[in-house]
């Protein structure tokens, strides 16, 4: 009887994981797996071929213990770059995962415009990984609201969709109406720092229904470039009283030769 009852048990965890290698060999037969960005075939769904991934800048330290801002060399435990050293941003810590530069724009673009909302899952994967100091503590996820028109228009928010994929992987819970924007901002694309920074002043506010006091949240966005809009909404958040405020982004913008 004994022996009659380990090899169920051993039938149970291994069949499922049996037929889950015969199905998807029947389907990579049938649809073989292709480069998220070039669309050669790969071995592995949601990943980028050889050519691709080395094309791609993935952040790693050493980096600016606020920002993360990589730096060209060690500079010391806890060193912060000239921005906050010169005034410390609304949030407490940023990370992201690659530069967003001619590599990486189309892929990034291809989520935020494309309606490639498939992306999402291995987007969501690589933030769980990059952004493990973030998340290990953090209490919610928020990503960075779309006034309801462009959300009307688009059908989807991005950055929504990144954090429920960062949900998935293994990470907090998502809040996705806890921040609200409140107006309509024109697009950012084209404006400089300080035209950025007035853009967003003022557009956003925390649900009154949802809480942040004493929370550790962490704002999911795509991109950060000036991080004018990410500093907005935790300056929202710290008024509102979040305990600690991350920043987990695709993609970050860096200047030339940086």
């Amino acid at each position: 009887m004994a022996g009659s009852t380990t090899l169920a048990a051993t039938l149970a965890r291994t069949l499922p994981a049996h037929f889950a290698r015969i199905g998807r060999a029947v389907v990579d037969a049938v649809l073989p797996p292709r480069c998220l960005a070039c669309g050669v075939t790969v071995g592995e769904p949601h990943a980028l071929c050889a050519g691709c991934w080395s094309a791609m800048t993935f952040f790693a330290p050493p980096w600016c213990g606020i920002c993360g801002l990589p730096f060209p060399h060690p500079m010391g435990e806890g060193a912060l770059c000239a921005a906050c050293s010169r005034q410390k941003p609304s949030f407490d810590r940023a990370r992201a995962v690659l530069r967003y530069d001619k590599h990486s724009r189309h892929l990034v673009l291809s989520l935020k415009h494309g309606d490639r909302t498939h992306l999402a899952a291995a987007f969501g994967a690589w933030m769980h990984r990059a952004g493990a100091d973030l998340l290990g503590n953090a209490d919610l996820l928020l990503p960075v609201p779309l006034h309801w028109t462009r959300l009307f228009q688009r059908r989807y928010n991005q950055a929504a969709l990144l954090a429920q994929a960062i949900h998935a992987a293994g990470g907090p819970p998502v809040a996705p109406d806890s921040l609200v924007r409140r107006r309509r901002t024109p697009s950012q694309g084209l404006l400089g720092p300080a035209a950025r920074e007035r853009n967003v002043r003022g557009a956003f506010a925390t649900h009154p229904g949802r809480g942040v006091a004493g929370r550790r949240v962490v704002l999911i966005d795509d991109v950060l470039t000036t991080g004018a809009t990410v500093e907005e909404c935790a300056r929202v958040l710290r008024r509102a009283g979040a305990a600690h405020i991350g920043v987990l982004t695709l993609a970050r913008a860096l200047r030339a030769g940086a």
